[in-house]
């Protein structure tokens, strides 16, 4: 039999045992998701940033947005997150082309635009109807439809992305601005283009310099335009500075002033833009937007030029799904054909 104080002792040290114990439990706790057991450890994907990219399906151009797609996701090992943005009609039909093609393995999500945020706001222009569609106006608002996320790429669906879309993420946008687009200046190779369709690349193109409010903003009219169609947006800086709030606003003035009618180069969503974001903006990497492929069927850039593009823009009236277009081939490559059969290319034997 054990002395009494050898008991003791053993008492003393099982206590200080199950305390040292209690604290390396604590200090080394296994967080609660790995506990259960069908919660696997996180892998190196899932701790990547994911990239949100933006892109609007409409009616009648949705083989566009596909094409988009299918261009930004063969093209990057990156984690990318689409949000498709479409009206209440036009959601089903996106859905099921995605789910029953090899882009269902994408990540994405589909966000319904409500066209009543833009009631009294747009002023009626028969001259090209196209540009009065509701989604055009997305871009607008993408603080309402992306609600976690600090930065975001919004792209139109006319475009093709032949680079990796995480270089176009990684854009640097400097204090204090909202978002990055790409001037209609900065690259040489295109000014032989803009010259040869008479397309405008300054201020004078979009805004109408005969209007007191025009020529209150101090803008002068030989000021470089942007392109909106890309756009790396930080969503910190456009709620901060209330961006929506001032592109409703011209918005607004325009309906009553008739400050950029549809007949100039750029529509009606282009103009508010160069307003509010006039000399507040970061600028894109000029490979990462070459644009205008739509604005001729009959001018072509040479071959050896659109190889070495990241995205490629068909911003004007001839699109790659329709005929006449130059550069079909580009696009075409990334286009999967609609399972419905509603979506169908135009082409010259078609």
């Amino acid at each position: 039999i054990l002395p009494f104080v050898s008991v003791n002792q053993i008492l003393l040290l099982l206590l200080v045992l199950t305390v040292c114990a209690i604290l390396y439990n604590k200090v080394h706790q296994v967080p609660s998701a790995l506990k259960n057991e069908t919660v696997d450890l996180v892998s190196p994907e899932e701790m990547e940033e994911e990239i949100p990219v933006v892109i609007c399906a409409a009616a009648g151009r949705m083989g566009a947005a596909v094409a988009a797609i299918s261009s930004i996701y063969s093209n990057t090992e990156a984690n990318v997150l689409f949000y498709i943005v479409g009206l209440k009609t036009t959601i089903p039909h996106i859905r099921k082309w995605i789910e029953n093609s090899k882009l269902k393995e994408i990540k994405f999500k589909v966000v319904e635009f409500n066209p009543m945020v833009l009631k009294g706001k747009i002023r009626q222009d028969a001259s090209r109807p196209e540009l009065l569609q509701p989604l055009n106006f997305v871009r607008f608002y993408l603080p309402l439809l992306i609600q976690k996320h600090e930065k975001v790429i919004y792209l139109d669906d006319d475009i093709i992305v032949q680079g990796d879309i995480q270089e176009l993420y990684d854009t640097k946008l400097a204090p204090g601005h909202a978002a990055a687009f790409s001037d209609d200046c900065d690259l040489p190779s295109t000014h032989e283009m803009v010259r040869s369709v008479g397309m405008q690349n300054t201020y004078m193109g979009f805004l109408d310099y005969r209007k007191q409010a025009i020529r209150d903003l101090g803008i002068s009219p030989s000021t470089c335009s942007f392109n909106p169609g890309v756009i790396v947006a930080n969503m910190t800086e456009w709620k901060h500075q209330r961006i929506t709030k001032q592109l409703e606003k011209w918005m607004q003035r325009n309906v009553e002033e008739n400050l950029y009618s549809s007949t100039l180069g750029g529509g009606v969503a282009t103009s508010p833009m160069l307003i509010v974001f006039h000399g507040k903006y970061s600028t894109i990497n000029p490979m990462w937007h070459i644009r205008h492929l739509g604005w001729s069927p009959d001018t072509r850039y040479s071959e050896h030029f659109l190889q070495e593009a990241k995205l490629l823009h068909w911003n004007g009236r001839y699109k790659p799904w329709d005929y006449p277009s130059v550069h079909t081939d580009l696009w075409e490559n990334w286009f999967i054909p609609d399972p419905s059969g509603k979506f169908k290319l135009t082409r010259p034997d078609s």
